[in-house]
This record gives structure tokens, sequence and C-alpha cells, in this order.
């Protein structure tokens, strides 16, 4: 079941449509990206979320900044170890805001428990989304 509802998700967020996508997930979440705070306040889609409904606004801000036409993610493999499953890849955005892009690998860990996905943890490169925000770290 875990590789099925993992698979679902993939679909539904390339398809990208956040009500959709949040039905995948339980009433609470555990969620988690990998940021040395909680929230971020130059990056308007890291901040703490614990609900489905959060998990709803998440996938509504991010492609107000990062315009999903300008996107290119890939998944490279996915791992499945009973409830676990471990999404690795590439992904490419541009900020709007800025017209600067990050590219980072990720991994991706969820969590399948009674058909929905109860855990959300996130590991990027967040120095490399925070340059594309505030082109100042770079220099």
């Amino acid at each position: 079941m875990t590789r099925e509802i993992v698979e679902e998700f993939l679909r539904r967020t390339g398809q990208g449509d956040p009500a959709r996508i949040a039905e995948l997930y339980a009433a609470e979440v555990d969620w988690h990206v990998s940021w040395p705070v909680a929230g971020h306040p130059a990056v308007p889609w890291i901040r703490p979320r614990s609900t489905r409904a959060d998990v709803e606004d998440h996938y509504r801000t991010f492609p107000r900044h990062c315009p999903p036409g300008e996107a290119a993610v890939s998944v490279e493999r996915v791992l499945v170890d009973g409830a676990d499953a471990v999404v690795m890849g590439r992904s490419s955005q541009l900020v709007r805001a800025t017209g600067r892009r990050f590219t980072m690998t990720f991994a991706l860990h969820l969590t399948v428990r009674d058909g929905l996905l109860v855990r959300h943890h996130m590991y990027e490169d967040s120095l490399s989304v925070l340059a594309a925000y505030e082109p100042d770290l770079t220099s």
C-alpha cells in the first residue's frame, strides 16, 4: 500500500491540484523541512505545518512563488520499507520575485498509515533556496 500511495502522491503533485494532494494526508501530519529554523521570512512556503489544511496551503503557496512552468523535477528513486518511503530526486525552480533559480537534490521521507500520509520530512539544500531569494548570499 505504501508504494501505491506514494506513486499517487507523485502523480497528484505533478498535476498541481493542492486540494487533491492534501486529500492524501491524514488530518494531523508530522511535517518537517530541513531548514535551520522552523520558518523563514524570506521563503514564504517554509513554515511549520501540522494539518491537512496546512498541507493544502503549502501546495497553494509554493507555485505562487515558483511558477510550475519553469520547474524541472525528476524522481530518481523511490525506496519503500513497510510504511516508510524515501523519494530521491532533483529539483530546479525559478523564484518569481528575483528571477533567480535554485537547483538541488532532495530526499523526501514519507510515512503511510491507514492509507494516508502521516509524515512528510523534506531534506533539501536550504541554502540554495535562500540564495535564490537573497542574492547577496552568493557574493
